[in-house]
């Protein structure tokens, strides 16, 4: 029997430069497959292309078949970057964010999980996020989930039906040591087709606060994100299990003196991975 010649490294670069070519080859067929799901729905026309709860999927899933050498920051990276510009070639939009915590930790979230394509707006706070997001056509905001007391209460810009909402909570798969693992929200005008409602989030006003509160939400499946002083009244962010009904929650709510209760976003479970290598 005749052993096989060794591979020589002309040979493997050869193997890589067809993978290349196969690779850019699948983009622009992707890309064709874009071109017709613009015709086909018109989306340039209709504001944001942003499918969240898709992505979160993908996102998972791109991290459960994932192994071998290649660590699975580039591939999220990669990925990020293929959906955030077609995405955006969808549609255009920008990426608007609350610098006010430092400048460098949320551009480094904008740009591993929304590409260099994407227009990046920074603002000196979330609630000027808000606002932009709102007066636009379709752009989504960043901003990160620990605001802190002295961010007001800013989740009350998100009460009201054509308000933007929390839509995501990036990153999409969280681990150690993550090229932009700031927690932060991502916010866009009502994606009512589009939203998954695993975490979904509610705003509510209360006379007091106790620990009694806290443990009748969590028996409930539900913490408080965020609060803050509303005059003689304290504001909550409350994250709820998509699977525990509205009601559930305000009952649990009504003990502290509840006067007002609105649903302002949702997003996907946390998911997490033990190491990005």
């Amino acid at each position: 029997m005749t052993e096989a010649a060794p591979t020589t490294l002309a040979d493997l670069r050869a193997g890589i430069d067809r993978i290349d070519s196969e690779m850019h080859a699948l983009l622009m067929e992707r890309s064709q497959i874009i071109e017709t799901l613009i015709a086909v729905k018109k989306t340039q026309a209709s504001g944001s292309a942003f499918r969240p709860g898709r992505e979160a999927d993908m996102m998972k899933r791109l991290a459960l078949r994932h192994k071998g050498l290649l660590p699975l920051d580039t591939v999220e990276s990669i990925w990020r970057i293929i959906i955030a510009t077609f995405t955006y070639v969808q549609a255009n939009y920008s990426v608007h964010a609350d610098v006010s915590g430092g400048d460098p930790a949320m551009r480094d979230s904008a740009r591993f999980h929304f590409g260099f394509t994407v227009p990046f707006v920074p603002h000196e706070d979330a609630r000027a996020v808000i606002r932009a997001v709102a007066e636009s056509a379709g752009d989504l905001g960043i901003f990160r989930m620990d605001q802190g007391a002295s961010a007001g209460i800013w989740w009350r810009d998100l009460i009201g039906s054509d308000k933007p909402k929390i839509i995501a909570r990036l990153p999409f798969i969280e681990r150690p040591d993550h090229p932009a693992g700031t927690p932060v929200y991502c916010i866009a005008k009502p994606l009512a087709d589009a939203a998954v409602r695993e975490i979904v989030l509610y705003a509510a006003r209360v006379e007091r606060w106790s620990e009694g509160l806290r443990h009748g939400l969590a028996e409930h499946l539900a913490e408080v994100s965020a609060s803050a002083a509303d005059g003689s009244h304290l504001s909550l962010l409350v994250a709820a299990s998509g699977e525990v009904d509205q009601a559930a929650i305000r009952d649990a709510l009504m003990p502290a003196g509840l006067s007002d209760f609105s649903e302002v976003g949702s997003h996907a479970a946390r998911f997490a991975v033990k190491s990005a290598r």
